[in-house]
Formats: structure tokens, C-alpha cells, sequence
């Protein structure tokens, strides 16, 4: 079980993550609910109608019927995403949705709203484009004569890239990829492979080509040449 928060920032939740390492392995569609209603889930507000309905051992359907803050599991993407909404219930048909969290690996984060998105965007290009004016300027010099000029420091040592190792897999991870690419597999099943195109396209099925056989045959020499002639011998 483990809660991690970024120090001076308590109150807010985005900076926050839980899990409980005890039932991650053993998640499914059916627990989802009881897990994110740990006493421990920094998320879970013990005040709300989900409550009620566990304590008088009630369906989660009845939540319907009733009004106030309520936890409904809004997503499923088994066996490795869950989305969970909160939200404030006035009526049967109406509902006005507070929070959304999603459930990775067993982690529970709170969705960022639109607003906090922007300013984190926002922040981050003014934080570069400051960066960059500082650099700049640094790099700026005056002279009473001369004015102004660049001086750009190069460097002549090559810049060594730290290498890190990568952390090895846990065997939950390549269970759930593998559950994963077995479901895509049965969903989106592969083509038949197709049999090789003939390499004789002309011919029909079943004829083989056959190429005329050239024997070399030796001319015979014919009855009417003359033998050469005998050598006689030499007379003393």
C-alpha cells in the first residue's frame, strides 16, 4: 500500500497517487468499486451514498434512487484501465460529474480538469522562453568602442550521454500484455496467408513446362576421304 504526495502541495489531489499492491494482481470489472473504496484511497470521500449502500448491503443500482455524492465506474478497459467518476446526483435522470479518476496498473490518478491543463501549459512556455532570454543574454557583450557584440561559447569536449539501464518487466506487466494481445488477436484475427504465385503463369494447372533436349552428335567422316598416306622407310 503506498500514497505518494508531493510535499507543500496536500490539498491538491493531482499531484497524488495511490495503490495497494495487495489487490492489484487480483483486479477485475467486478472488484474495481471495493478497491477504490479503501479506507486508505486518499480519493474516496466516506460520505457519499456508495457508502450507505455497502453498509446496508444494497446494490450498486439503487444509487440511482438516491441524491448527494455518489462513485459510479464510468469506463472498463480490462484488464489494465478502469475510469471512475464522481459525481453529484439530483434525480434518477440527472447528474452533475465533479471528478473523473482512472486506474492504471492498479495506480489510482485523478484526471486533470481543462483549467489546470492550460495553466500547466502556459507555465511551462513561459519557463522556456524566460530560460531562453537568460541564455541569451548571457551571451551579450558591450564595449564603449566597439558596442555591442555576441560572444557564443563552444565548447571543445564532446558531451558524454549518460547511459541508463532499463528496468526489466514485471511479471504483472507481461501477464496483462499478453491478456491484452490475446483479446486483440481473437478481435482482429489475421489474413489467410495467400500461396505463392506459379512461376509458370502461361501454363495450366498441372502442365509442366518441358524444354527440348539438344544432343550433340560428332560427325562421322564419310567413305570417299582418303586415308593420309603411309610413312616408308628410309633405304641406306
Amino acid at each position: 500500500m503506498m500514497a505518494s504526495r508531493v510535499p507543500g502541495i496536500s490539498d491538491n489531489l493531482l499531484s497524488t497517487s495511490w495503490y495497494d499492491s495487495a489487490w492489484v494482481p487480483l483486479l477485475n470489472p467486478t472488484n474495481i468499486m471495493d478497491y477504490f473504496s479503501e479506507r486508505s484511497n486518499p480519493f474516496y470521500d466516506r460520505q457519499c451514498n456508495n457508502e450507505v449502500v455497502k453498509m446496508q448491503r444494497l446494490s450498486l443500482d439503487q444509487l440511482v434512487n438516491m441524491t448527494g455524492l455518489e462513485y459510479t465506474l464510468l469506463h472498463v478497459q480490462d484488464p489494465i484501465l478502469y475510469v471512475i467518476r464522481k459525481q453529484l446526483r439530483h434525480s434518477p435522470t440527472s447528474a452533475t460529474a465533479l471528478a473523473d479518476y482512472y486506474i492504471i496498473g492498479g495506480t489510482v490518478y485523478q484526471a486533470p480538469d481543462l483549467a489546470s491543463v492550460i495553466n500547466s501549459r502556459i507555465l511551462s512556455v513561459v519557463h522556456n522562453l524566460q530560460s531562453a532570454f537568460d541564455e541569451t543574454s548571457s551571451y551579450s557583450r558591450y564595449h564603449p568602442s566597439k558596442g555591442y557584440s555576441w560572444e557564443l561559447k563552444t565548447s571543445d569536449k564532446p558531451i558524454k550521454k549518460e547511459i541508463t539501464k532499463e528496468e526489466l518487466s514485471s511479471l504483472f506487466q507481461r501477464q496483462r500484455v499478453d491478456m491484452l494481445l490475446m483479446e486483440l488477436t481473437k478481435k482482429f484475427p489475421l489474413p489467410p496467408l495467400q500461396p505463392p504465385p506459379a512461376a509458370n503463369k502461361g501454363n495450366s494447372e498441372g502442365e509442366i513446362k518441358t524444354e527440348p533436349i539438344n544432343v550433340k552428335t560428332e560427325k562421322v567422316d564419310s567413305p570417299c576421304m582418303k586415308p593420309p598416306p603411309e610413312k616408308k622407310p628410309r633405304l641406306n
